[in-house]
């Protein structure tokens, strides 16, 4: 096995006419972690400055770029540009081994690979079959409310027009249609502070918490079929805060509860089924997200997905199609990288994924898979 191979220094320039690979890890040797996606903002707009048929938007970090082809159709396709937070897993390396090679480090999944394919095809294809309006966007991987497409759609919706949207989420160069919706919610118990010598003359808030734990443990989450695809829910504590001290009996206790669900329920009736599940609970609303249906029903997204040659799955995570879906425009998720090992220390993608999606999208755009 050859030894794998660290990156360059942080780029101080990207070239979007160089190979995909290439274009990945310069953009992972960027860091950008939610909030400081600034540095890499200004490296695309640079590097798009070259591309005459696209007309360029910033809006503070989120980028823009569209053709005004007078095309029939325009379709939508965006990847955001924030990881979450490093873990000595950047700069990145390239692995060679056994005729395949791998990337390894922060953002190789989730998802700059998917944003160097969209990269190079908005800089390269200047003559589309479809118009085309690329989004690549900040803050996604935080709270819903300061997400960059958010932003930009509340602000210029007109830039949301189209008939069809590709989000560059992980999908292992697969078809994903749709997305779970999300919700936080926080569980307050409440309790009277007492000297813990003398326990009994308190009420012990975090103690109370105990029959939401076990009511958690014993949950069997559905699977929800919605227009021909299975959505696996999930409900699961992610995080217990209470105490005041080591000798006081806590008087306040918070259990915070993440709850997936399928796109067939709203975000109201999430909400009215975590209350349900915990009548005797203070519950607070901390986030939520409604999920999106497929739109596999749609010709754009059925040719699409005949052009990729996959057979569509369920997107269990929450993505930014649901923002699509919300405004009547179908959106699928399609981009290299495992979901799996999205987030995690050894994330990591193989680069033939990335040159499949670059090609399945490339010969989509350009007509030749229609």
């Amino acid at each position: 096995m050859a030894e794998p191979a660290a990156s360059a220094a942080s780029p101080t320039s990207l070239d979007l006419g160089a190979d995909v690979v290439a274009i990945t890890q310069a953009i992972c040797d960027v860091p950008s972690e939610s909030g400081d996606e600034g540095r890499l903002a200004d490296l695309i707009v640079d590097a798009l400055a070259g591309a005459a048929h696209l007309e360029v938007i910033r809006d503070g970090d989120t980028i823009v770029a569209r053709t005004h082809l007078g095309r029939e159709r325009r379709v939508v396709i965006a990847g955001h540009l924030d990881t979450v937070p490093i873990n000595d897993n950047l700069p990145t390396t390239l692995e060679e081994a056994d005729g395949r090679r791998i990337l390894w480090g922060r953002g190789t999944v989730d998802m700059k690979a998917g944003v160097a394919v969209q990269l190079k095809l908005a800089y390269e294809l200047a003559d589309p079959a479809v118009d085309v309006t690329w989004m690549w966007y900040d803050h996604e991987e935080v709270a819903a409310g300061l997400n960059g497409l958010g932003r930009v759609l509340r602000v210029h919706p007109e830039l949301f027009e189209g008939d069809f949207a590709i989000l560059g989420e992980p999908t292992r160069a697969e078809v994903e249609g749709g997305c779970n919706g999300t919700l936080r919610a926080e569980l307050r118990a409440r309790g009277r502070r007492a000297h813990s010598a003398r326990s009994w003359v308190g009420d012990n808030a975090i103690h109370k918490l105990a029959p939401a734990l076990d009511r958690l443990a014993a949950y069997e989450a559905e699977t929800v079929t919605v227009d021909g695809l299975e959505y696996r829910e999930g409900l699961n504590a992610v995080l217990v805060h209470g105490g005041v001290a080591g000798n006081v009996i806590p008087d306040e206790a918070v259990l915070t509860l993440n709850y997936r669900f399928a796109p067939s329920r709203s975000v109201a009736e999430a909400t009215a089924h975590v209350r349900e599940l915990f009548p005797e609970y203070e519950v607070a609303i901390t986030d939520s997200a409604e999920g999106a249906r497929p739109g596999l029903d749609d010709p754009l997204a059925q040719q699409f997905v005949r052009a990729v040659g996959a057979e569509a799955r369920p997107k269990y995570g929450w993505t930014d199609v649901a923002r699509f879906s919300a405004l009547g425009i179908p959106a699928v998720n399609f981009g290299p990288g495992d979901p799996l090992l999205a987030h995690a220390d050894d994330e990591r993608v193989d680069c033939d994924e990335i040159l499949a999606c670059e090609r399945a999208l490339r010969d989509w755009l350009t007509g030749a898979t229609a």
